[in-house]
């Protein structure tokens, strides 16, 4: 089944997706710079989109990038609205406390994945209705069983 929609883009390197039926298409740096141990910076990707109402881009850290050398984006997921036609930069981070990591024009810094998205019509209640989990929160499920070896 062929999902695809058209998006309208002003860009000298166009994102392309890896392999077929991939969900991210790469984003590429318009800028060269070093990136230091725990230094963050805003990276320009020369691309400007305009996206159809009801859709939406998530900006997220490229896998490779984030095992390999601890670069990751800090607001992950960004979000680029439908209605935005600014250039897209990516915040990136670099974790690693000893090695500085160079980006240089052309690298895949990012991914980008077009999302469908509904609109919530918020409804105020007085109380919510009961559901199987209730208020249970952060850590609520647990971690996996641990051996005594493991542990």
């Amino acid at each position: 089944m062929d999902q695809t929609i058209e998006v309208l883009i002003n860009a000298e390197t166009i994102p392309t997706y890896s392999h077929p039926g991939d969900a991210g298409a790469d984003l590429s740096s318009a800028e060269n710079l070093v990136l230091h141990p725990g230094e963050r910076a805003t990276v320009a990707t020369g691309v400007s989109i305009a996206l159809p109402a009801g859709f939406v881009v998530f900006v997220v850290p490229r896998s490779g990038l984030a095992a390999k050398h601890g670069i990751t984006v800090v607001n992950s997921p960004g979000t680029v609205d439908a209605g935005y036609r600014g250039e897209l930069k990516v915040t990136l981070l670099n974790t690693d406390l000893r090695e500085p990591f160079t980006i240089n024009k052309g690298d895949r810094i990012a991914q980008m994945i077009v999302m469908p998205v509904v609109q919530a019509r918020f409804i105020p209640v007085d109380k919510l209705p009961e559901s199987e989990r209730g208020e249970s929160g952060f850590g609520s499920t647990g971690i996996a069983h641990r051996t005594e070896q493991a542990q």
